[in-house]
């Protein structure tokens, strides 16, 4: 193969199908797409509130039952081994509840045989039980022992509603009006779930963490000896949680544009006594529906949109890839982005005080959730015009500003806020309460903002805030070599971000953390010449191997290479052809998923992912090796 022209080929081939799939707004709005969770909570929502949207929820039954294995079971990833309980006690109910199917459907039985042989609902996870509890098929008192109290708890106390991250607080608060009111939800077309308890009892108390429970009693008891009238402390409690949640209502209703907190937020209002022709319920249910995007031949309800994260990237990786700032379609797009830059607080002022907001979300409508990889992937997309424009100039100031300020004491950076690390948190009794509760600097975050500062700002590589950078990632890297990344899988990804952000610091091969990370890519490279890394890694925190080679982490293995490597090397030859030689592919690979949310319940497969990276590793390796 004549590499030059066959790199030549394929990024040609790439950017016309992103330039063909740009929207009329200039963004592009590829797929988000996670488990059936999302898909089976909708039909429970819609059919709660007697919502009788057929078309819809007969769209969802199909991307389910579609998705259901031989087993019964659905899986959160191709190599999950049998499947996973909490998605397959959700599917099942969806099911039951949409009255399309009843329990002596063979798919139906099968589900509930998969569900019982895995130890039945006593075994599912925190966020299932809850749901479960909400319409009424288990008791609030076996779930984690959360008093409503603590949202008036301070900030010198040992735990206070802050210490979680935005993104747990936006799930905790509405789970908080439920506990207390102890919400239950159901009509006349509700399932009977009683049969899936393999021990027969319908949600009992359990083992807790002593240690938690003994914390948050002794808060709760201090509280209380503050006044004589525990119930207004009560009343005051939920009145502040009651308030949190409608000060981050996004405009389309939604509660911070995520799928779950909105979820959640219905049925607390519902609780608070707002009834379902509420302009509140009504904008929030419209926002979920908003989310839906159609795949193949079934709708599928996305967690969020990710329209801001891919148009930043695409518009960024274009112009990469040769397509100048003035191009029709990237002036679309960054014109796009300069409009999604926020100007409203969020959360993360409590802990930044001193900064204007700047930021970028994740989705196409929010406004005060800001994160720093959107921010730093806008401001790479809009750099060129920051010369030529006065409005580009003033955006990226703001935007440079808020992520500079972001940086936390340790070094690293963080998703959304600063701060927000109680490690003991990680062992509260909550599934994935690690993923959940804290936001802490990562390596992949630190990497690609170190990127972006490195290659697209005039920060001097000597800087404090570079080499503080620097030593976190040096601090925590793993002793095969490689880094965790927090948002992709896994390692792979936080070994690409770490190695383009130590480059672009100025470290070379001759560092010794930039030589163990490139022994161990070499190490774990297919014989094929490209990389995959399972989901599984992800649980067990260790690099495991996905037994076939995928598109997006064989460019991320790539990438981190040729930044670091200063002439091709045979190894980075084979992974090119690999991408060259599989660029249309389409199989499991490709559909497997390349970003996570919680470590072993919340997967992500973006759809534009097999465009843009490979796109971006094949610009990367034409100019440093071709040009």
């Amino acid at each position: 193969m004549n590499l030059k022209d066959g790199i030549e080929r394929e990024m040609n081939r790439l950017i016309s199908i992103l330039l063909r799939d740009q929207t009329r707004d200039g963004s592009w709005n590829y797929a988000f797409e996670t488990g059936i969770a999302t898909d089976s909570y909708m039909i429970i929502l819609l059919r709660s509130f007697k919502i009788n949207d057929e078309r819809l929820i007969q769209a969802l039954i199909r991307r389910i039952i579609n998705n259901q294995e031989e087993n019964g079971g659905w899986k959160l990833f191709h190599d999950a081994g049998e499947g996973d309980l909490s998605s397959t006690i959700q599917a099942y109910y969806a099911l039951l509840y949409s009255g399309y199917l009843d329990k002596n459907d063979p798919r139906i039985i099968a589900a509930k045989n998969f569900i019982i042989e895995q130890g039945g609902i006593e075994r599912a996870e925190t966020f299932t039980k809850t749901l479960l509890a909400i319409t009424g098929q288990y008791s609030w008192d076996s779930l984690v022992p959360l008093p409503i109290e603590i949202m008036l708890f301070p900030q010198s106390s040992p735990l206070n509603f802050y210490d979680f991250s935005v993104f747990g607080r936006a799930n905790i608060a509405p789970i908080l009006i439920l506990s207390h009111f102890r919400y239950h939800r159901k009509t006349s077309h509700t399932p009977d779930l009683s049969d899936l308890y393999v021990n027969h009892m319908t949600g009992q108390p359990g083992k807790r963490n002593e240690e938690w429970r003994n914390l948050l009693s002794f808060m709760k008891d201090q509280l209380q000896k503050l006044t004589t009238k525990p119930a207004e402390i009560k009343k005051k409690a939920v009145s502040s949680a009651k308030q949190y949640i409608l000060k981050r209502i996004e405009p389309d209703g939604t509660l911070l544009s995520y799928f779950s907190s909105t979820f959640l937020m219905i049925f607390a209002l519902n609780a608070l006594g707002y009834k379902l022709d509420d302009p509140l319920i009504r904008n929030a249910i419209d926002g979920l529906r908003s989310m839906a995007i159609r795949i193949d031949d079934a709708i599928h309800m996305q967690y969020t949109t990710a329209n801001v994260w891919n148009t930043a990237l695409i518009s960024h990786v274009l112009q990469d890839a040769g397509l100048p700032s003035k191009n029709a379609a990237i002036q679309r797009a960054n014109h796009y982005l300069l409009s999604r830059q926020h100007t409203r607080f969020g959360d993360w002022v409590l802990r930044n005080p001193n900064t204007m907001p700047g930021g970028w979300g994740f989705s196409n409508i929010n406004t005060i959730n800001p994160d720093v990889d959107d921010s730093t992937a806008s401001l790479r997309s809009i750099c060129e015009l920051v010369e030529i424009e006065p409005a580009y100039q003033q955006g990226w100031t703001r935007g440079i500003r808020w992520v500079l300020s972001m940086q936390n004491d340790d070094g690293g950076w963080p998703a959304f806020e600063r701060g927000v690390n109680k490690k003991w948190l990680a062992v509260a009794p909550i599934q994935g309460a690690e993923h959940l509760l804290l936001d802490p600097s990562t390596s992949d975050l630190t990497g690609r903002t170190l990127e972006f500062l490195g290659n697209y700002t005039s920060l001097n590589k000597d800087s404090p805030i570079m080499k503080k950078g620097v030593n976190w990632l040096k601090n925590n890297q793993r002793e095969e070599g490689s880094w965790y990344g927090r948002w992709g899988i896994c390692y792979i990804y936080g070994t690409w971000a770490a190695l383009t952000g130590m480059a672009a610091a100025g470290k070379t091969l001759h560092d010794q953390s930039v030589q163990k990370a490139v022994e161990w890519l070499h190490s774990i490279q297919n014989s094929d010449g490209g990389w995959g890394e399972s989901c599984k890694s992800d649980i067990e925190r260790k690099y495991i191997p996905l037994g076939e080679s995928t598109l997006t982490q064989t460019a991320w293995a790539l990438d981190a290479l040729i930044a670091v490597t200063d002439e091709s090397t045979a190894e980075i030859e084979k992974g090119i052809v690999f991408l060259i030689r599989n660029g249309g592919k389409d199989d499991w690979t490709t559909r497997y998923p390349k970003g996570q949310g919680m470590a072993g319940g919340f997967y992500i497969h973006y759809h534009s992912y097999r465009y843009i990276w490979p796109l971006l590793t094949l610009s990367n390796y034409q100019k440093k090796f071709t040009g």
